[in-house]
């Protein structure tokens, strides 16, 4: 057939891959007409109609709606601009069924009830405005009391969770875990007692601080103790012990006596709470960093070097 060949529907179905069905449809709707018809009245068509509907089937696949498919034909618009746009569109869609698939596995793995996953899902749907809100929310909650000078700014900056634009599935996921851990008031309560131990002991020692140092410290100190496999109840933890208190003493300019011991106790077991350390880990999935060492296995240790070596002093402290 030559170029000024014109086709019966039938023929163009053959030709497309459509049914005759959809080609009816489409020439009925403006998008493909006919360009001539039959003495017996059949539509016939010419061979533009075969492009034509090779770029309807193809945009109809790609979720293009009909109208923008007759506007891209009439060039009222042009194809880059359309693909941009549902481009744009897809990527939304993306997102949102990203966001329910990580309330859904939320849900499924921890067995949530109707209420829990309600809350889940409130909190997946929420703007960037919003969970910004709700973070310094939460910061202001935990650092905005005992001392505005005792170095916080920092410590919020690093405790802030920033969701990029396009999260993958995981950093959507630690998002919703993380929002959800952040309103619970316990673990509220938890990290206002970290910021005021740390605005105490900063204070007591002249603005050295002190709860980032011990934690430092303990790891310098009890890391070769754990990895060599010493008693924490041992003679042999004797020194370790002796040093972590002596150079938190020093920090502090204080006497390393049972006073002493007993506040780096409580310090550390506020800073060992696992769910300080599983926010730190949300947090670096969610900005996209490296995990965060553990420091529980050096920090349980140590904790139990420690309070044997308090055991009798006090009736509050246990092995």
């Amino acid at each position: 057939m030559n170029g000024d060949a014109l086709y019966s529907i039938g023929e163009l179905a053959r030709r497309t891959g459509l049914t005759v069905k959809a080609i009816r449809f489409y020439s009925d709707c403006g998008i493909v007409p006919p360009a001539d018809r039959s003495p017996a009245g059949y539509r016939r068509y010419g061979l533009d109609a075969v492009a034509r509907l090779d770029l309807v089937r193809t945009l109809r696949d790609l979720g293009v709606d009909l109208p923008t498919i007759r506007r891209v034909l009439e060039r009222e618009t042009t194809l880059p601009e359309v693909a941009a746009a549902h481009a744009a569109a897809l990527s939304v869609q993306i997102r949102t069924l990203r966001l329910r698939r990580a309330v859904l596995t939320a849900v499924a793995e921890r067995g949530s009830t109707p209420e829990e996953m309600s809350f889940m899902h409130q909190l997946a749907k929420l703007s960037e405005d919003e969970r910004r809100r709700l973070v310094d929310d939460f910061l202001g909650s935990v650092f905005g009391g005992p001392d505005p000078d005792a170095g916080f700014t920092g410590i919020m900056r690093s405790m802030t969770p920033e969701l990029p634009h396009e999260p993958v599935t995981e950093q959507i996921e630690a998002w919703v875990e993380l929002a959800e851990l952040s309103q619970d008031p316990d673990f509220r309560a938890l990290m206002r007692r970290t910021a005021e131990q740390y605005a105490a002991e900063r204070a007591l020692g002249g603005g050295a601080g002190l709860r980032r140092d011990t934690v430092a410290v303990v790891h310098d100190e009890a890391a070769p103790a754990l990895a060599a496999r010493i008693d924490p109840g041992s003679p042999e933890a004797d020194p370790i012990v002796s040093a972590v208190t002596a150079r938190c003493a020093d920090a502090i300019g204080r006497t390393d006596d049972a006073d002493l011991r007993y506040r780096l106790l409580t310090r550390l077991e506020t800073a060992n709470d696992p769910r300080r350390e599983r926010y730190l880990r949300l947090l670096a999935v969610i900005n996209g960093w490296p995990a965060p060492v553990s420091l529980t296995p050096v920090l349980d240790w140590f904790i139990r070097a420690l309070r044997v070596r308090l055991q009798g002093k006090d009736p509050a402290v246990t092995a």
